[in-house]
């Protein structure tokens, strides 16, 4: 059967539409089953494809241009241990992300929050022209000392919370954001949270576009396989 938009695939592109419409409209993929009448597995391997495909796009991205970002890490996973507390609680997935206000985020999954770990990330794709926002993290201390210049700190430890342009109101919205989505996902394996870190990420910066036919031209150029 023929399918301009996936592969050897055994559905028609019909069927293969309805299901990339319901994706795009965030519908859960028991769901997608039962109204398409297709069997879970094949959901979930459509979905799968679908997801390393957003990722693919999400890593493509060129590096920000200049302008004013925002610098934060989130940790995701378990509940917080009792005794555990803060930064790199146990049980915890450590992600660093970079927002450019108005415009797009980027996410990466790290081992931890130090120095060596972040700023690699930031080099790459931060140029040192823009202006940078983040927390009083001990690990963003001598972002300067690397060539950026123009680094704005908000002290949360001292009830710092705005002042004026001096805030990661944004990439903290953001981080909300995923944890209230992801909620749905209890009990999710640690293989697939990248996948789903990175569909966060996408559907917030084309949140403005029509998702279902931005990837449908995506899928016209490049089959999924």
């Amino acid at each position: 059967m023929s399918n301009k938009y996936f592969f050897r695939s055994k559905i028609s592109e019909e069927k293969f539409r309805t299901v990339l419409r319901l994706f795009c409209l965030d519908i859960e993929a028991k769901k997608v089953a039962e109204f398409t009448g297709l069997n879970r597995i094949t959901i979930n391997n459509i979905f799968n494809k679908i997801h390393y495909r957003i990722a693919e796009i999400c890593e493509a991205e060129s590096p920000f241009e200049n302008g004013e970002l925002e610098l934060d890490e989130s940790y995701f996973g378990a509940r917080r241990v009792r005794g555990k507390r803060g930064r790199g609680a146990r049980g915890k997935i450590p992600v660093f992300g970079m927002l450019k206000r108005g415009d797009k985020v980027y996410t990466q999954i790290v081992k931890n929050c130090s120095m060596s770990e972040l700023l690699p990330i930031i080099k790459e794709k931060v140029t040192p022209y823009s202006v940078l926002y983040t927390d009083g993290f001990k690990t963003y201390d001598g972002l300067v000392n690397y060539g950026y210049k123009k680094h704005h700190r908000v002290r949360h430890g001292e009830n710092e919370f705005a002042d004026g342009n001096n805030h990661i109101n944004g990439i903290e919205n953001f981080w909300g954001l995923c944890k209230v989505r992801l909620e749905k996902f209890r009990g999710m394996n640690k293989n697939t949270f990248y996948l789903h870190i990175k569909e966060c990420e996408f559907r917030y910066n084309f949140r403005n576009q029509n998702l279902y036919l931005f990837l449908l031209n995506n899928l016209r150029k490049n089959k999924l396989n």
